[in-house]
């Protein structure tokens, strides 16, 4: 690996004219600033994101409970109509051994 060309090494802070150092400090604390803020709004996205998520996994969570539970009724409601017509006919054919 051969070693970086002049040109494109960083220039050490003694070599720098007094203005362009402190612009470089300013420019790095601009940058850091700059990674604070992309760094909060980050995370802010990551919450929101997983406040979002959850919220998505709870209403699909609660939609299956709530068809099951349509399910459920439907069933009790069949088999309730069921019993009373199979009631009614063992009734009637009751009593038409009794009777006739």
């Amino acid at each position: 690996m051969r070693p970086l060309e002049p040109a494109l090494c960083p220039p050490s802070p003694a070599s720098l004219p007094r203005g362009m150092a402190a612009r470089l400090k300013q420019s790095l604390a601009e940058f850091e600033q700059a990674f604070a803020e992309e760094s909060e709004l980050d995370r802010r996205r990551r919450e929101s994101l997983a406040r979002t998520t959850h919220l998505r996994a709870a209403t699909r969570a609660r939609k299956r409970v709530h068809k099951r539970g349509s399910m459920r009724y439907s069933l009790l409601v069949l088999s309730i109509v069921l019993t009373a017509v199979v009631v009614t006919i063992a009734m009637f054919e009751t009593l038409y051994y009794l009777l006739g």
